[in-house]
């Protein structure tokens, strides 16, 4: 095996820890509702904010000193908070302990998230959109393995305390193969990194920060409501719509590993406006449609539509901006993560009030914004170089 090849695989396995981190509550948020006593539509959506807020804060305290002590360290320390996350969450005996282990497993999420991309983006520096599609399918892949073992833990009446005990045992094993793995720089060699400030006085990085903002709300929004909206609204049963949030995250996987058959020519800013303008129409048909299989059918294709956006934008911001480093990978997580944090709780509050229908088409307001980013985006296409030694 390649020297590349091993710690590409273990990136790969990495970014299932971070769909367990993210994806293994929300199919459990009616029971959760139950097992806690009745907990409100805002109560259910502040275990998404927590988690989120936990994932931001692992990016942005991690990212700067990843830059000066090296990937190993944070891809074995975010496994390893993952798993005393999930071990918590197990033993939970209330909705607040559920919080606190929701954060744990969050910032564990975050630190793995901040430095997995850049490790990626060193190893492939030639085809970093495709690389950064195929590293992101496997948060997708992760994320059906995970519905799935939830939706079969529904069915057969088992605790998501013992499904969260099982599944920790999945970042324990991939924190102890990094120990050993050869892992690259995070900033080429010969190269000094792009200092922060610089870059924020850069309005094509601005930009960036500001369609992965959407981007994130847009993704984590419906696939964190996607369950409660299929079974409260729109009538189906507990363990169907966790099968639709399985739809939805088979639909990401398919639109990520898409990105490697299409041509290069056709650019990865005009393939995001593309996606935007169907994920709107989607997100209007699946919040008003009155036919439920319609609904959720809608549902399931906007996470086909939404597959690129994320990863895509980190492989325009990485080729515009190649000595970025890690904290700049940080700052872009940070920021996509903020939307994917806010945007779960919102839906919950705007539910509280104006019903499930209204809640989701909220959502459906972040990619129709994202069309204007991107169309400024376009036209700044240009590149800063890497500063010289």
């Amino acid at each position: 095996m390649s020297s590349s090849r091993l710690p590409l695989l273990l990136c790969y396995a990495a970014m299932a820890t971070i769909a367990a981190a993210v994806n293994l509550l929300p199919v459990f948020l009616t029971r959760l509702s139950v097992d806690l006593g009745g907990l409100s539509a805002e109560q259910l959506g502040r275990i998404g904010a927590v988690t989120m807020g936990g994932l931001v804060t692992g990016i942005i305290v991690s990212g700067p000193l990843a830059d000066r002590m090296g990937a190993r360290l944070f891809a074995v320390g975010g496994n390893a908070l993952a798993a005393v996350g999930l071990a918590w969450l197990a033993l939970a005996p209330g909705y607040h302990t559920v919080l606190a282990a929701s954060l744990l497993l969050g910032i564990g999420a975050g630190v793995l998230d901040m430095v997995l991309s850049p490790i990626v983006a060193a190893l492939q520096p030639d085809r970093r959109q495709a690389a950064m599609n195929m590293l992101h399918s496997f948060f997708c892949s992760g994320a059906m393995v995970i519905i799935g073992l939830a939706s079969l833990a529904l069915y057969l009446n088992l605790s998501w305390r013992i499904l969260a005990a099982i599944v920790g045992v999945w970042p324990v094993i991939v924190g102890i193969g990094f120990l050993r793995v050869p892992l690259p720089t995070l900033v080429a060699e010969g190269d000094v990194r792009t200092p922060m400030r610089t870059l924020m006085r850069r309005p094509a990085f601005l930009l960036s920060l500001a369609a992965i903002l959407l981007g994130g709300s847009t993704e984590v929004g419906m696939a964190f409501w996607l369950p409660a909206y299929a079974e409260r609204t729109l009538g189906y049963t507990p363990e169907a719509a966790g099968l639709g949030l399985m739809g939805f995250t088979l639909a990401m996987t398919v639109g990520r590993l898409g990105i490697v058959a299409l041509p290069r020519t056709l650019g990865p800013v005009k393939l995001m406006l593309w996606c935007c303008a169907f994920s709107v129409v989607l997100f209007a048909v699946a919040s008003f449609s009155t036919h439920a299989g319609i609904a959720l059918a809608a549902c399931v294709l906007a996470g086909l539509t939404g597959s690129c956006l994320w990863p895509s934008i980190l492989a325009v911001t990485a080729d515009r901006f190649p000595a970025g480093g890690a904290t700049m990978f940080a700052l872009l997580a940070a920021m996509g993560n903020a939307g994917a944090t806010f945007m779960p709780w919102l839906i919950g509050g705007v539910a509280d009030g104006y019903g499930m229908r209204i809640a989701l088409a909220t959502a459906g307001l972040c990619p129709l914004i994202m069309i204007g980013v991107l169309l400024a985006m376009h036209e700044r296409p240009t590149a800063i170089p890497a500063p010289a030694v």
